[in-house]
């Protein structure tokens, strides 16, 4: 088995740890947290966005201190970083507190996710990229359906105080596992005296000496990589909003059961874990424009049914229907990135990118909670989702074709 897929599914886990336990599990605490420390929606929503302001700062500067400092050390410091404060977030005691931690955890994700990502275009030709960073993403999926199954029973064994232990438990998750990633994972097809995976691509064979200053320069001329960070953007507004606010919604407007709107997350979870697998094949075959826009499409209307559609099998359909294309924005961006640039330089123009998927993902949360503050409910937070996604949609078009 040639190393290139030690890597992929190395990078599966860390993506679990990062956004499943490190971002994702959030949603899942934030009712009895809210309740924990007595804060208002609005106060929930700007704690996501810390989490997400935090992931944009090192998600710029995470790619480029790869290229500097190669992938697996960043991925290592920035994973012992998230550990340690998603224990820490289990103390908080206060809103202020809680939004520091939380920036702070979004810091280490966002200097895991960006490199890590960006070892696809390092490890797999063009032709196999867009599976390759498929197969990472499937780490988020996995991740989300384990909060949801396991984070309800967990918190319930230990009363009001179960968020808090929650917390303590996955920021100890997270620390261990750093290592063990650490361990099997590499920076290029050379340290394993093997090649890229797929064919040797041209572009890689020449560039050896990008430095950190000159990736800046050659990722901020090219105009293809702001343009898919405008389309980005899309993904994080509009995707963080269900995502965030997915348990609360079906909690407080629903009525449902913690374990109940859990066991719903985890449907949702479960179905997201092969969906970046298949669009990143699907944006091989038809190319990277065209999967996009699908994507956002099918996304839309996930959207669009769990704010219209407020019973039982709409909030199934929503949930089956938004999970089986969750990860196909980030698998696609990330080939996409790849494919602009070449694998030296990926880290930097994802870590570009992302920081405008980040902006996205910071204004979001906050948005969402204030809607919900103002007109009573989250639908129509939803429906603002659907129609960022269906411009994403359109935004799409814009790149070229060969992309």
């Amino acid at each position: 088995m040639h190393y290139a897929w030690v890597v992929a599914f190395t990078g599966t886990l860390v993506l679990l740890l990062a956004q499943g336990f490190g971002r994702m599990s959030y949603s899942v605490i934030l009712p009895p947290m809210k309740e924990g420390l007595h804060l208002t929606y609005t106060q929930v929503g700007l704690i996501g966005t810390g989490n997400f302001v935090g992931y944009l700062c090192l998600a710029l500067l995470g790619g480029f201190l790869a290229v500097r400092f190669g992938p697996r050390k960043t991925i290592l410091v920035s994973m012992i970083v998230m550990g340690i404060t998603l224990f820490l977030t289990g103390l908080a005691a206060s809103f202020s507190h809680a939004f520091l931690l939380r920036l702070i955890t979004g810091m280490g994700n966002g200097g895991a996710v960006v490199p890590v990502m960006g070892l696809t275009a390092t490890w797999f030709a063009a032709k196999k990229r867009g599976l390759a960073a498929g197969i990472l993403t499937a780490g988020t999926g996995l991740g989300l359906s384990l909060m949801g199954l396991l984070l309800p029973r967990f918190m319930a064994g230990f009363g009001t105080a179960g968020w808090r232990y929650a917390w303590f438990l996955l920021g100890s998750a997270v620390f261990a596992l750093s290592f063990v990633c650490f361990a099997l994972l590499r920076d290029h097809p050379r340290e394993k005296g093997t090649s890229i995976y797929g064919g040797e691509h041209e572009t890689e064979a020449r560039r050896t000496d990008v430095s950190f200053f000159s990736a800046w320069g050659e990722v901020l001329r090219a105009s293809e990589i702001w343009k898919l960070g405008a389309v980005y953007f899309m993904f994080g507004v509009s995707y963080i909003i269900y995502v965030t606010f997915f348990v609360a919604y079906l909690g407080s407007e629903s009525g449902l059961t913690p374990r109940k709107a859990g066991e719903v997350f985890a449907l949702l979870g479960l179905c997201s874990i092969l969906s970046g697998v298949l669009w990143g094949w699907v944006s091989d075959v038809l190319g990277r424009r065209h999967g996009l826009m699908l994507a956002y499409i099918v996304l839309a209307a996930s959207y669009l049914v769990f704010a219209l559609w407020r019973s039982m099998p709409g909030f199934y359909v929503s949930a089956v229907v938004f999970g089986l294309c969750m990860s196909s924005i980030p698998a696609i961006m990330a080939a996409a990135a790849g494919d602009s640039v070449g694998g030296k330089l990926a880290p930097a123009a994802l870590g570009l990118i992302t920081l405008l998927f980040g902006i996205g993902q910071s204004i979001g949360p906050a948005l969402a909670g204030w809607i919900k503050d103002g007109t009573g409910t989250f639908s129509w937070a939803f429906i603002l989702s659907a129609g960022v996604s269906l411009l994403g949609a359109a935004g799409s078009l814009m790149l070229k074709k060969k992309v």
